[in-house]
């Protein structure tokens, strides 16, 4: 559900504080287990490093600041395993030579809940590799269509005439509707049907053009060379957009209030090659139809449908074509859910580009939703995993995995997308392969481009390998806090705690993908001091979690 279109995006491209610490009481030393194995840390400004804690059992020194202008590092405990590992961590700072108490781990903060919209999008992920669909009975719907004999030309379908649908009619696609549907308005690649049952004052015939021609001329072409080529699997030439009551009756008008709608979704079992002739046995869009007086839920006006269904076409296109290249072409695992949902908000930015440099406003429709995300993600990059278990992931989770397919494109290029669909792997080792890169040094590099990538301070320079090349998300996020501070309270939503390094007292949880952030200062002139990576308590952190503590000097 695309949000807020009143404003306007920018930052596409086209003096930090010295903390102090004061007396500390006495108490256990906390670097007395570090013994000799302290790792000795001695960055030159611009230089990093990402540290095993089992190589020294989670201790790093660094040396006194000799200079007259203070020291600043940002430090990022973080996880890089995979997917479903979590740990509870602290991370402690103490001054070399005196003695510290323990720092108690504070309760970790939780994370969001998944709107209605982002859960049902990620159990039907999740239900396409599990395969384990609810098959309808035949209930008087039309035969699926069958391919179509080599000696006979395929065609797409006939404008004006009807056909029977079976759609999935419930949030875990237990239980189906069968909806007869008029064609409406054919393309070269899209031809829409519309439920004969939807209210009457819906789209009209140059509405549903201008739907197509927007699918048809921008969207289709767009995902089809960014990603790949979709199937053709009822050879009628097109992918069929079938806007039907039952999507807008998914979720009541109540619950509509409080947790939002679907507004479309692709089905795998349509394509499914043991499943499709049990279904629809084609490709199929699946979308809400307009209902300005909320008869079927909550109201949609035409003019809504008109501006948000697009959005969700493509974002849904991405997953059909990853699922045909994975499952139908190669006969392999369909894609993870968060690489693939990554991928999707990617196909909704990169149809808002399509309208640069001249309609801002076009642009702004389609990439302010992955922009918002995002906007979850780094406010309280703690809370959430970029490796989820599950498909059905919060909100932040969701704009992790467009931050980090969007800095894998920035990093790889262009043709990144394409090559991932295109795919027998999936998951971190799609990404490995597709990068030529390890899966654990592009997460770590990740990690950091989302604190310094436009990061302007003097004398520091951004390493190439930690920029965002295609945004400046502090130019965009304090352009959108100016004009809607309420949905942006912040003008760049990332905040690392801030003090000394002898200071340094952050704690909660570890989880795949993701990690926290801290600055540590140091005065000129101030002794050096110490960080003490550990789980609970100062335990060892397990090793299924894949610790990693990453640490970058910006000044």
């Amino acid at each position: 559900m695309t949000r807020r279109t009143l404003i306007q995006l920018a930052g596409v491209l086209i003096a930090p504080v010295a903390a102090c610490s004061g007396d500390r009481p006495a108490g256990p030393d906390p670097l007395a287990a570090c013994g000799s194995r302290a790792t000795q840390i001695t960055l030159a400004v611009g230089a990093y490093i990402s540290i095993d804690p089992a190589s020294d059992s989670g201790c790093v020194t660094f040396p006194a600041n000799a200079a007259a202008d203070s020291a600043e590092y940002l430090v990022v405990p973080q996880s890089v395993a995979d997917t479903g590992e979590t740990a509870p961590f602290q991370l402690r700072g103490a001054a070399l030579g005196a003695t510290a108490p323990l720092a108690a781990l504070a309760p970790p903060t939780s994370a969001q809940s998944p709107s209605v919209a982002t859960a049902f999008d990620g159990f039907l992920r999740s239900l396409a590799r599990r395969r384990n669909y609810t098959v309808p009975p035949a209930r008087g719907r039309s035969p699926a269509p069958a391919a179509a004999p080599a000696a006979v030309a395929a065609s797409p379908p006939v404008l004006g005439t009807l056909r029977t649908f079976t759609v999935c009619d419930t949030l875990d696609c237990s239980s189906f509707k069968n909806v007869v549907a008029r064609v409406k308005t054919v393309g070269a690649h899209i031809a829409i049907y519309v439920d004969t049952l939807a209210p009457a004052a819906g789209l009209d015939s140059a509405d549903l053009d201008t739907l197509k021609q927007e699918f048809d001329s921008r969207l289709y072409p767009l995902d089809t060379a960014a990603f790949g080529s979709v199937s053709d699997l009822d050879s009628n030439t097109v992918v069929i957009v079938l806007m039907t009551n039952v999507v807008n009756q998914l979720v009541t008008r109540s619950r509509c209030a409080s947790a939002g709608y679907v507004a479309g979704f692709f089905f795998s079992a349509d394509l499914d090659p043991a499943f499709a002739s049990q279904f629809n046995h084609g490709e199929i869009f699946y979308s809400i139809v307009a209902d300005s007086t909320g008869t079927l839920s909550c109201a949609h006006t035409a003019t809504e449908v008109k501006q948000h269904t697009p959005s969700t076409f493509t974002h849904e296109f991405q997953h059909m074509i990853n699922f045909v290249q994975h499952a139908l072409v190669r006969n392999a695992q369909p894609e993870v859910g968060w690489l693939d949902e990554g991928l999707s908000k990617y196909a909704e930015e990169l149809a808002g580009r399509s309208y640069l440099p001249g309609d801002r406003a076009g642009f702004t429709r389609y990439a302010l939703d992955p922009v918002y995300d995002a906007y979850q993600y780094l406010s309280a990059t703690g809370n959430y995993a970029l490796e989820i278990p599950e498909d059905n992931g919060t909100i932040g989770e969701i704009g992790a995995s467009w931050l980090f397919a969007r800095y894998l494109v920035d990093q790889f290029g262009d043709s990144l997308p394409h090559r991932l669909v295109n795919s027998a792997r999936s998951g971190r080792g799609n990404v490995a392969a597709q990068t030529g890169e390890p899966f654990d040094a592009t997460l770590t590099h990740w990690a950091l481009a989302n604190w310094v990538s436009d990061l302007a301070v003097p004398g520091f320079i951004v390493p190439p390998e930690l920029h965002y090349t295609s945004w400046s998300f502090r130019t965009t996020y304090q352009s959108l806090n100016s004009q809607d501070p309420g949905d942006f309270p912040r003008a760049f939503p990332l905040v690392p705690a801030a003090s000394g390094g002898d200071a340094v007292s952050l704690s909660g949880v570890l989880r795949s993908g993701s990690g926290a952030y801290q600055r540590a200062l140091q005065r000129g002139g101030a002794a050096g001091f110490a960080l003490i990576f550990s789980g609970s308590g100062g335990a060892p952190l397990p090793p299924a979690v894949t610790p990693r503590l990453t640490i970058i000097r910006i000044r």
